[in-house]
């Protein structure tokens, strides 16, 4: 196996210039902008890139533009990307303007797309993918790139070796007829895919995953609240593979729909918000509780919206679905009801900085007398920050694991 190659002096002059955005990097607890795996990657794709044609490089997974802007400047003269996290997106747009003297156009030569289909795909012949931490997510992005990339499609997917698994190999395994890993490099290796099997071009999806769920939580919540209100029945789920808890339902909202009888009475809720959708239960609900009220869904997740539409649609139910950052672009004062079930994990580390961007999100949001009812991780403590970020909080249930809090805004 053959070393890969020494990357050129522009390469290195053009990733010691990225910020993890919107940090400055300076931060002792800071991400890095670029790590050993997107190095190890763009050293595996440099004698690709010129091979690879005008539009043939497609990134996947970028976390702030280092495997993207790389790519430009090892000469691909156009790059396809699809980022998941809107803040990812941002993040490697806000670097492309910051090089924009190491490497022109930069910004101009990126093409952004949210879906993992043939825009994004089509014709590709090289793939830089950061592995995501769910198998769910690379099946989906394996599935995509075998169905719509070019025959002769190399894909790239690289990772921490701590956190790889052989199950990732056996994903790619399923749908290309070559893979194997490259030799290991600062603790970081990539798994090298080629060839897909004709039978993964035509075989239907496993993602989107569909189930109907009728745990007795979940239909209790869903029903409507006036009198005579026939109980739900079902309700149906569609999960991408990047979206948490994929097509089922996880303990955290469980236990939260368990408090649904506290909830605000419907003649109080003309707006309520599924903040952090995920695959749009939480929404489904608000929708079938409140038949009247307007229903907005949000998540940074690409592979969040598009499930919370999809289950969504799947139930009947209207609703807005917007892809934003901790729900920025919702009006001030626009809520009278919103649901929350944060996350505490970014990939791989546990963090809790999102959390208390969305209650941040949450008290402004809130009409004066809204309420929001939130569920997290009883370890986390949340309660005080609750408390300074919308208003006089109350802790309504707590089991072995998590606790349901209601916060009002005065």
């Amino acid at each position: 196996m053959t070393s890969p190659a020494v990357p050129p002096p522009s390469l290195t002059t053009l990733l010691d210039q990225l910020v993890p955005w919107p940090d400055d990097g300076t931060r002792p607890d800071a991400p890095v902008a670029v790590d050993a795996t997107d190095r190890l990657l763009l050293a595996e794709a440099a004698p690709l890139v010129a091979d690879a044609g005008p539009r043939g490089v497609v990134v996947v997974g970028d976390r702030f533009g280092a495997l993207t802007l790389g790519a430009l400047a090892l000469g691909a003269a156009t790059v396809r990307t699809h980022h998941d996290t809107i803040d990812s997106e941002t993040a490697t747009l806000h670097n492309a303007s910051r090089v924009r003297d190491t490497l022109a156009d930069a910004r101009g030569r990126i093409a952004t797309s949210n879906d993992l289909g043939p825009t994004l795909l089509d014709g590709a012949r090289l793939v830089l993918l950061q592995l995501p931490k769910s198998l769910g997510e690379l099946t989906e992005i394996a599935e995509a790139v075998a169905r719509y990339a070019a025959d002769d499609v190399t894909l790239l997917a690289g990772g921490r070796i701590k956190h790889m698994t052989r199950a990732m190999n056996d994903v790619l395994g399923d749908r290309f007829e070559s893979v194997h890993a490259t030799l290991a490099r600062s603790k970081s290796r990539a798994l090298v895919a080629t060839t897909p099997r004709p039978e993964a071009r035509s075989a239907t999806p496993l993602y989107p995953a569909r189930e109907r769920l009728t745990d007795p939580e979940l239909l209790a919540a869903a029903t409507p609240t006036h009198d005579g209100a026939a109980p739900a029945e079902h309700v149906d789920v569609v999960a991408h593979g990047g979206a948490f808890a994929g097509a089922g339902l996880d303990h955290g909202t469980r236990f939260l729909l368990t408090t649904a009888g506290r909830w605000p009475a419907a003649s109080r809720v003309r707006d309520a918000v599924d903040l952090g959708s995920g695959t749009g239960l939480l929404a489904v609900v608000l929708g079938r509780r409140y038949p009247d009220a307007r229903v907005v869904g949000t998540d940074r997740s690409a592979a969040a919206v598009a499930s919370t539409r999809a289950t969504l649609a799947a139930n009947g139910v209207p609703g807005t679905v917007t892809r934003s950052d901790v729900g920025v672009d919702l009006p001030d004062a626009s809520a009278d009801l919103v649901l929350l079930n944060p996350p505490f994990h970014d990939r791989a580390a546990v963090s809790t900085d999102a959390a208390h961007r969305m209650f941040a999100t949450a008290g402004r949001i809130l009409r004066p007398g809204g309420e929001l009812w939130c569920v997290f991780n009883t370890k986390l403590r949340y309660r005080g920050s609750l408390a300074r970020a919308v208003g006089p909080t109350d802790h309504v249930a707590q089991d072995p694991r998590f606790t349901v809090t209601r916060s009002r805004k005065p």
